[in-house]
């Protein structure tokens, strides 16, 4: 894991969460860490909803001993499955099989989801935009995809309350499979209206409008055109 101590040690004078110094530190150059997920950091660490691992704070929007303890075939509490905390971006050289070194310059990983591997990241498109996109695990869910331009419509996203950020339901309500109920997460999602003034989408058709398979014939999906282009370029990554 590259680590950029001058960034953590200004994260850390700016009273900045440990999650935000510790996935800041992460970010490549011309990355940064947007306001409105510090703020998600706080809201994080202020309700306790995180632990420490051997690579760092991992952090929550629901306690999981209460997720886990109620969990059932039926039903589950807390919305969205997701998870935050720095990542290794140098294990996305086996993500795409690729040594690319336009890879772990484009693309930081701050976020898993859908428990199967899943990870949303920033990514800098070609213009140098920052945008938060999903790259699929392919072993539960393929999606690769630009999930938000702004960081408000991310977490806007996220409070709608799918099971998963798969992609494959976004033009569905949550909920569709009347067998098993995610029951939503309403002091996330009241807290995402409340502090951005902004209401929340019925469904993540209405913020992602390109959610496309990694094995599709073709997308309009600017990341998913980019993920297909580094993927196939050398060098090969063999172990």
């Amino acid at each position: 894991m590259v680590i950029d101590f001058l960034r953590a040690k200004r994260l850390r004078e700016g009273r900045a969460s440990q999650l935000a110094q510790e996935i800041g530190a992460t970010l490549s150059p011309d990355m940064v860490l947007p306001e409105p997920l510090l703020q998600l950091f706080d809201w994080i660490e202020g309700h306790g909803f995180y632990e420490g691992t051997k690579s760092g704070r991992v952090g929550y929007l629901y306690p999981h001993r209460e997720l886990y303890r109620t969990w059932t075939d039926g039903e589950r509490p807390g919305g969205t499955f997701i998870t935050f905390g720095a990542q290794d971006s140098d294990d996305l050289k086996y993500c795409f099989n690729s040594l690319n070194p336009e890879i772990v310059a484009r693309l930081c990983v701050f976020s898993n989801t859908n428990g199967d591997g899943s990870r949303i990241g920033f990514w800098l498109d070609d213009e140098g935009a920052q945008k938060i996109v999903l790259l699929g695990s392919g072993s539960g869910c393929a999606t690769v995809c630009v999930l938000a331009d702004d960081p408000v419509d991310f977490l806007r996203l996220v409070a709608i309350g799918y099971d998963a950020l798969d992609g494959g339901d976004f033009a569905a309500l949550p909920n569709a499979d009347p067998d098993y109920v995610v029951h939503p997460n309403l002091a996330f999602r009241g807290w995402v209206e409340r502090t951005f003034a902004v209401s929340i989408p019925e469904r993540g058709s209405e913020i992602v409008p390109h959610a496309d398979a990694m094995d599709a014939e073709s997308s309009a999906d600017p990341f998913w055109q980019w993920v297909r282009r580094v993927a196939a370029s050398p060098p090969a990554f063999e172990e």
